[in-house]
């Protein structure tokens, strides 16, 4: 006994409907503008020791990168990758790295150097007071 499609219907244009939804959603993840909330704090005021942030290279606070390019220039940026809006989880010298399709930026700037992200990191405000940094 055989059971035939509804009229119409074809294998071939299920599979192509399908296709066209992946690549639409996959196309509307990666051209976001801005970053997603992922979790709430994502704005809020964070406070770092100066003396944690080593000169030349970065620390990843929460939801924020932190860094110190040159012995007492602090520069921060949203730790949100600017691809998929994975958080950036690792430092590895002047490079933070996102894990999820490894993306490289540079703690000078948050430039882009490498990788699927299509644009820098976001800059954030860096405020120091005595030995004490406050990123918004």
């Amino acid at each position: 006994m055989s059971s035939s499609p509804p009229p119409g219907v074809t294998r071939r244009g299920v599979l192509g409907g399908a296709a066209a939804v992946g690549v639409t959603a996959t196309l509307a993840a990666c051209g976001s503008e801005t970053p997603t909330t992922t979790g709430s704090g994502q704005n809020a005021p964070v406070t770092v020791n100066a003396a944690d942030v080593p000169v030349g290279s970065a620390a990843i606070v929460g939801q924020v990168v932190v860094s110190q390019p040159t012995a007492g220039e602090f520069k921060a940026f949203s730790a949100v990758c600017t691809h998929q809006q994975c958080l950036v989880s690792q430092v590895q010298q002047d490079k933070v790295i996102c894990p999820c399709h490894l993306s490289t930026y540079s703690v000078k700037d948050g430039s882009v150097l490498s990788g699927p992200a299509p644009r820098a990191l976001f800059a954030r405000t860096v405020t120091k007071s005595g030995e004490s940094l406050t990123i918004t």
